[in-house]
């Protein structure tokens, strides 16, 4: 392939991919008798209509940055982390916990609140690394059950110690809020807080340890030929649990924010919130690239919350909307096809001059 064209298809296949989702899932909507352009109208008001419609979808985006992050800085090492939703959980314990029992001054209270659930999630995560690196246990076999064991701990801890009068915990402190008065008032009172900034950030700071330091390179090259690696002199099993450490880190600060931001408790949960495995989706759509994966959370983020004025204003089901998220995700995955397809157009538009 023409070096010069992999930056432009980099672009273009995501975009084609989308395009492609939202064109099969008007014709889908077209098949079960619902009205694609009034539903695409919906959802669009849906996020753009208002200040106060751009600042809830900036709040749903806000997790899925961290977690497509957490699941992309983990694909680019070599491992599969699909516990982001128990590491997502993990640290909304750990910063519930701080946040109810500690007290500290405002601002600091929450700085902690977010520094200890990092480290809970980290050290969460470095479980599967250690047993994936020390006895060669798959570490999405091990994701998938801590998500469980995170679930029903989170659950115990929360109705055994930090429980109110109801079938939740108590509040936050307000020291320990993450809450921002001058963000929400510039968007009409949306629960935008902190956290947006927080995870741009971290993207930030993502992207420039994979691929601006030795640390970031090491953890690469360990992912992508770990014999290679080895024979080059680098601590493969070190690399290994730091690379699930950081992942769950980040997964971790996602979910202190959500809790310090949003919502300012914790339920008792029966099931699973599904952020963590949204991050997933969002990690491939954006390429396993930090940047990329900001736009793929505005993305999933704005066509979740779009979803419910589909729903509202032109009573389609959301369900439909999760498809037309899953068809995006399909031709995203499905890369070859949309490249064959662009270079069928491409020699179409050369024999045409």
């Amino acid at each position: 392939m023409d070096k010069t064209m992999r930056p432009f298809q980099a672009f273009t296949v995501p975009v084609v991919a989308v395009v492609l989702g939202l064109v099969v899932g008007a014709v889908l909507m077209l098949i079960l008798g619902y009205n694609p352009f009034n539903g695409y109208v919906a959802m669009f008001q849906g996020i753009f209509g208002s200040l106060y419609n751009i600042g809830e979808t900036l709040r749903m985006v806000t997790p899925l940055i961290f977690t497509g992050l957490a699941v992309a800085f983990a694909f680019r090492t070599g491992l599969f982390n699909i516990g982001v939703e128990g590491q997502f959980m993990i640290g909304q314990l750990a910063a519930l916990y701080v946040g109810i029992m500690w007290k500290l001054p405002t601002g600091i209270h929450a700085a902690v609140a977010l520094l200890a659930a990092m480290i809970a999630g980290g050290l969460w995560a470095a479980i599967a690394g250690f047993l994936k690196a020390r006895m060669r246990i798959h570490e999405v076999i091990t994701t998938i059950m801590l998500n469980y064991i995170a679930l029903y701990t989170s659950n115990y801890v929360i109705s055994h110690f930090l429980k109110s009068e109801t079938e939740r915990s108590k509040d936050i402190l307000p020291t320990a809020s993450l809450k921002a008065p001058l963000l929400s008032v510039m968007f009409d009172n949306a629960r935008i807080h902190w956290g947006i900034l927080i995870s741009l950030l971290f993207a930030v700071i993502a992207y420039w340890l994979l691929f601006k330091t030795v640390l970031g390179y090491e953890l690469r090259a360990v992912g992508f030929n770990p014999h290679a690696a080895e024979y080059a002199g680098m601590n493969v099993s070190r690399n290994i649990v730091l690379s699930m450490a950081i992942s769950g880190m980040i997964a971790a600060a996602g979910g202190a924010c959500e809790t310090l931001g949003v919502y300012g408790y914790m339920s008792i949960a029966a099931g699973f919130s599904g952020i963590g495995f949204d991050g997933i989706a969002v990690a491939l759509i954006g390429a396993n690239n930090p940047f990329g994966v900001i736009l793929s959370a505005l993305l999933f983020g704005g066509l979740t919350y779009g979803s419910n004025n589909m729903q509202m204003v032109e009573n389609i089901p959301t369900e439909i909307i999760r498809v037309v998220m899953a068809l995006i995700i399909f031709f995203v995955a499905a890369g070859g096809f949309v490249k064959w397809l662009l270079g069928v157009f491409r020699r179409r538009q050369e024999v045409q001059k």
